[in-house]
């Protein structure tokens, strides 16, 4: 159970740097995305983060 919860951890940790890594493209000048497609997508992935997080820590207080 314990290898389960560090995977979704680790998962949780991917997705809250791919968010941070289109929060930042966003700021570079001619970077190919729109703007809008970077922002859903930082988004997208900041929602699987935080539900990920949840699970993980709803996991390991069992």
């Amino acid at each position: 159970m314990k290898s389960v919860i560090s995977i979704l951890f680790l998962l949780c940790l991917l997705l809250f740097v791919g968010s941070i890594w289109n929060i930042l493209a966003i700021k570079r000048p001619g970077f190919y995305p729109p703007k809008q497609v970077l922002k859903k997508r930082a988004s997208v992935l900041a929602g699987g983060g935080v539900l990920f997080l949840l699970l993980s820590i709803v996991l390991s207080s069992f």
